[in-house]
């Protein structure tokens, strides 16, 4: 049986609670439960103040055993980011760019960026796997994609852990089949909006594909399946979506993710998909789903933890 664990963003104190809460105990430098094992769904770093610690843990119980995890597009961008495009380059998989570094500046400034210890957790960000098929349930850090995952297979291990150099820049060259397999895996599926249509993002950015609720299984319109800026929904045409390009995940076990930055009191996405993401980096709770083999998710499964106000605030960025 599992518990799995949403989005940590650094955030040490809540995830100690969590633990606590659903009764695993430290021993010798690991939180461990008798019967129990956890799941993280990943992005441990950027945000909160204790991203090493948060780290330490976790890489403390899976080498334990006590946990299984998968990467988050925090991890896969670290990895980019500290990546030279080939031997001695001084340009990288993910460009140091202002904004990319805003993203990033705070787990580079607790780890020390270039030293032995970024060095450390970087090699270990690059053996996550990307996801889980697990007997009775899936793990993916944001959306479980069948036409991605195929794409996605050559560039991986039988772990489906990204296998190599000539894979990681594959999957960080924009315009390769790869990459968008990648972006939908790790960000989320976007759809192309109608002919003509189009919104501006709150970077001021054209968009003419929108992120989508793709574990909505019915008829539903553009507007129902977009996931954006309140402001930006009425720009999306309340029309029906073709049946082509509906998302829907159709599957045979529960299907877990994070990544989305939900709100309020954590309850399932539909029968067989939850988002354990509830925004602990902005206040809100670090989420779990106590797993006990059920086929359609309920609401007493949930698990969770407000922010500890004590520690300093945290703010969004852009995922």
């Amino acid at each position: 049986m599992y518990d799995l664990i949403g989005d940590i963003h650094g955030c040490a104190n809540e995830l100690k609670a969590l633990l606590a809460k659903m009764d695993y105990r430290e021993h010798h430098g690991v939180w461990r439960h008798p019967t129990r094992q956890v799941i993280f769904l990943g992005d441990f770093i950027d945000r909160g103040p204790a991203q090493v610690e948060v780290l330490e843990m976790v890489r403390a119980m899976v080498d334990a055993e006590q946990a299984l995890t998968v990467m988050g597009n925090h991890e896969f961008n670290a990895v980019a980011w500290a990546t030279p495009i080939s031997p001695g380059a001084n340009s990288y998989l993910r460009p140091h760019s202002e904004d990319n570094r805003r993203q990033h500046v705070q787990f580079l400034a607790r780890v020390g960026e270039g030293s032995q210890v970024h060095d450390e957790w970087i090699d270990w960000f690059r053996g996550l796997p990307l996801w889980l098929d697990l007997p009775g349930l899936r793990v993916v850090h944001a959306c479980w994609h069948q036409p991605s995952f195929k794409i996605l297979t050559e560039h991986l291990d039988h772990g489906q852990r990204i296998r190599d150099e000539t894979a990681w820049a594959a999957l960080t060259r924009e315009g390769d089949p790869a990459y968008e397999a990648l972006e939908t895996v790790l960000k989320g599926l976007e759809i192309p909006l109608p002919e003509g249509v189009e919104f501006k993002d709150k970077d001021g950015k054209i968009r003419r594909n929108v992120r989508t609720r793709w574990w909505k299984e019915h008829p539903i319109t553009y507007r129902d399946l977009a996931i954006a800026p309140t402001a930006v929904i009425p720009q999306i045409p309340h029309e029906p979506a073709p049946e082509d390009i509906l998302p829907g995940y159709n599957g045979d076990k529960p299907v877990f993710v994070g990544h989305y930055w939900m709100s309020g009191t954590p309850r399932p996405l539909s029968a067989r998909v939850a988002c354990l993401d509830y925004s602990v980096a902005a206040g809100g709770k670090l989420c779990a789903y106590r797993w006990d083999r059920e086929h359609d998710l309920v609401d007493a499964q949930f698990c969770w933890v407000d922010v500890d106000r004590s520690q300093p605030a945290t703010q969004r960025s852009v995922s």
